[in-house]
């Protein structure tokens, strides 16, 4: 059962008469998060790493920082918090409100659906409409994820998404791709924390140049795609990432050209490539009139990823 207590009587206040402030007046667990949203809104933060809003995001802090269940709220709102818990529970939320940490590098981790990655300031914080499209096997679009035999994730990052698509396509060899040695790293304690080394294999690639001879029946990919002027306004929280992780040329598409004109090549016949580029629709159709772009719907957001058949791609240059 858990324990509850009552705010401070008289005898109490008298003891800390000298004292005030958060770690001396906030006792329980709901007085400590209705003063996170409160202050997380004053210092009007930007929530665009997992969590909706301020209470979503005070929550999870709260709980993972006092190691309690995530999903698991109620029964825990009138317990008291200790005044060591207090200590920890006002450093994590000083740091996100005044430094505009993202909160998954505060805890260390991000969750994809039921799906939890470990992660820090080497990589991008997981989010990809990707994640709802491999639920179910990439359907429609694959016919019978258990005929995909190999798929890769190029710009991995943490590894979320070869992770993802391991547990969508139970045949496959997964192949993750990336740029960056300390992404890779991060990967790794990924994939080992699911125990996948057998069937997801790590690359260091720039975009295809490091897979040369390579095909796969599914290749997807959360590529920069951040404008030259969208950079110059991010909020702040999107400035702790990886720069090139986001920034991708002036109109974001610097890596997106290098993989429309390479993909073919590296796609078995019939083979699906599918790409995100967030609210960039508008500049993709422009920069690429010829091919018959498919976009598709997720519960997040329509518009945001594209597909294209292997046979629909131009062939590569010779």
């Amino acid at each position: 059962m858990t324990h509850t207590c009552d705010h401070p009587d008289h005898d109490d206040e008298h003891q800390h008469e000298h004292e005030s402030g958060p770690l001396a007046e906030l006792v329980t667990l709901r007085d400590w998060l209705r003063y996170a949203v409160t202050r997380f809104n004053r210092a009007e933060l930007f929530f665009g790493h997992g969590c909706r809003d301020a209470y979503d995001e005070a929550v999870w802090l709260l709980l993972h920082t006092l190691s309690l269940p995530l999903d698991r709220l109620e029964p825990f709102l009138d317990a008291c918090i200790t005044a060591e818990e207090r200590e920890s529970l006002f450093s994590v939320i000083e740091r996100r409100a005044d430094e505009r940490i993202p909160a998954a590098y505060i805890t260390g981790e991000a969750w994809l659906g039921d799906f939890r990655f470990h992660v820090d300031k080497r990589v991008i914080v997981p989010r990809s409409f990707f994640a709802e499209l491999l639920e179910n096997g990439f359907a429609p679009w694959i016919e019978d994820a258990a005929e995909v035999r190999s798929a890769l994730d190029l710009c991995t990052g943490s590894g979320c998404l070869a992770i993802l698509m391991a547990h969508a396509f139970p045949n496959a060899g997964i192949v993750g791709a990336d740029l960056s040695d300390d992404a890779l790293e991060v990967a790794h304690v990924n994939v080992a924390e699911y125990q996948l080394e057998d069937r997801v294999e790590l690359v260091r690639s720039d975009v295809f140049d490091g897979l040369a001879g390579r095909r796969f029946d599914l290749i997807i990919s959360n590529p920069p795609y951040v404008t030259a002027e969208s950079m110059e306004t991010l909020p702040a929280e999107y400035l702790h990432e990886p720069r090139m992780a986001l920034a991708a040329g002036e109109d974001g598409l610097d890596v997106v050209r290098r993989l429309l004109a390479q993909a073919r090549a590296h796609l078995n016949p019939g083979g699906v490539l599918a790409v995100e580029v967030g609210h960039n629709r508008h500049i993709v159709e422009a920069a690429f009139p010829q091919l018959p772009l498919v976009w598709l719907s997720a519960t997040g957001g329509d518009d945001m990823v594209f597909l294209l058949r292997a046979e629909e791609l131009p062939q590569a240059a010779a």
